[in-house]
């Protein structure tokens, strides 16, 4: 147990990180093209995905943690 203690509290942090993400909510109609310093890609794909939540976003392939980290600024 001593020798994985680091890994199994890295992972404890992670699923609590993931946990708040889930309840950070993306409104229904939010348009994502109006995020200029967001990348082209990450609009595209998340006007097409329409997540329901930064958790579900942070999944999609072609959105990056910065991307994450605008949507997160915005939000709040």
């Amino acid at each position: 147990y001593i020798k994985y203690k680091g890994y199994i509290e890295k992972e404890k942090e992670n699923v609590a990180k993931v946990s708040r993400l889930e309840t950070i909510r993306i409104p229904e109609q939010f348009d994502y093209q109006q995020l200029k310093s967001l990348s082209a890609e990450a609009r595209q794909k998340l006007s097409h995905v329409r997540p329901v939540n930064i958790a579900q976003a942070s999944r999609i392939s072609g959105v990056s943690p910065a991307d994450i980290n605008i949507l997160l600024v915005y939000l709040n």
